[in-house]
């Protein structure tokens, strides 16, 4: 069976840094295409992507202060968050596989998410 485990939320004061953990069982991250997405309601927003070729890809609003990685041993993606402001305040969801071939569509499995509060 597929699971993905979100943690490292945490309440936290802004400037702080946390970082989220995605454990993968059931299937390997360095062979999938992965996301990670924040939001309360749909649509979630995307972040950013950590591809099988490699590519780590973060939007525009976050480079700088996010990082995306990888640790295949671990078989773990992780989201570093630096310098934290309130309106990162949201639950973070990490996802693997692309829905019927094409990311865009959306993805295959995702984890329950873990709740980032950030208070000024």
């Amino acid at each position: 069976q597929v699971q993905l485990v979100e943690s490292g939320g945490d309440s936290v004061q802004a400037g702080s840094a946390l970082r989220l953990s995605c454990t993968a069982s059931g299937l390997t991250v360095s062979h999938e295409d992965m996301a990670w997405f924040r939001g309360g309601d749909e649509p979630k927003e995307f972040l950013g992507t950590a591809t099988r070729d490699g590519v780590l890809y973060l939007i525009d609003s976050v480079t700088g202060r996010f990082t995306i990685s990888r640790n295949n041993n671990a078989n773990t993606m992780y989201l570093q968050m630096n310098a934290l402001q309130p309106e990162d305040t949201a639950t973070y969801y990490c996802a693997a596989r692309c829905l019927n071939g094409r990311c865009d569509s959306g993805y295959t499995y995702w984890g329950r998410g873990t709740q980032v509060t950030v208070s000024p």
